[in-house]
């Protein structure tokens, strides 16, 4: 009986190895067989990725930009980000005068949130992008510096409060054009503008005159531009610059009130 049970036993062992050994063949030929797929499906995608990876690296470039602020550059290593951090310290030094003064504008879309739900993420992609080339183009052509861009909203700095000034009135005008690259989206622009110095580090600007003027940009409706009495003060005299009192305020995190001034600009010009 013991001997019966042993051979059993045996019997049992050796089916099992057997069996193993024939899973393992069985298991190396599928995974073979399914190397060979991945390989024939990857040669025939091939041309198709080749053709979408440029459109998915501007993609990418852009949600990087927004996430990370870099301003008007944008490079890809962090040697390259620290070169241009050098590169721009000087610059935006060149721009202020002596004692630090700049003249500072920043703009925010509004309600870009709602915007962003209405067209969905591609087209609001697409939508921002041309936002963007508008405020740069405009703000390159009167001297300006954009420090940096984050989300929907730009700062910029610039030498004078004219310049700064007419940057804005061009951003409104060609905004209120409706450019076909805005595809149809009604974005509206609000823009706060404030001179006084500022503290440069690493290429961006700092301090209480900084906040001031985003603060003022937080008062101002869709297509309004509102500036404070230093920039309207610092203004040369000039015929086509026009102010009308807008309000006396308090701005959130700093102390006193303010007189802002709105900025008339006419959205049938030209931008």
């Amino acid at each position: 009986m013991s001997e019966i049970l042993l051979v059993s036993v045996i019997a049992a062992v050796a089916a099992l190895i057997a069996f193993g050994i024939l899973w393992q063949r069985e298991r190396r030929r599928a995974e073979h067989l399914e190397a060979e797929l991945a390989y024939e499906r990857a040669k025939r995608m091939e041309p198709r990725v080749n053709a979408l990876t440029p459109f998915f690296a501007v993609l990418q470039t852009a949600a990087r930009v927004r996430e990370e602020g870099l301003g008007q550059v944008i490079r890809s290593s962090f040697e390259d980000l620290a070169g241009w951090a050098e590169e721009a310290e000087p610059q935006l030094r060149q721009l202020a005068a002596q004692d630090g003064t700049l003249t500072i504008l920043f703009s925010d879309i509004v309600d870009s949130t709602a915007l962003n739900e209405e067209l969905g993420d591609k087209n609001w992609l697409k939508v921002l992008a041309a936002h963007d080339a508008i405020v740069r183009r405009c703000s390159a052509r009167h001297g300006g510096m954009v420090v940096k861009s984050q989300g929907d909203g730009f700062m910029i700095a610039f030498a004078e409060a004219d310049g700064a000034i007419r940057s804005a009135i061009a951003i409104q005008r060609a905004l209120a054009a409706r450019p076909r690259q805005l595809r149809g989206a009604p974005v509206e622009v609000r823009i706060g503008i404030h001179t006084g110095p500022a503290l440069e580090k690493g290429g961006d600007l700092f301090g209480r005159n900084v906040a001031l003027a985003a603060r003022v940009t937080d008062q101002a409706r869709g297509g309004e531009i509102l500036v404070t009495v230093a920039v309207s003060g610092g203004v040369t005299e000039t015929a086509d610059l026009l102010f009308t009192e807008h309000s006396e305020v308090e701005l959130r995190g700093l102390p006193g009130s303010y007189m802002l001034l709105a900025v008339e600009w006419d959205d049938q010009a030209p931008p």
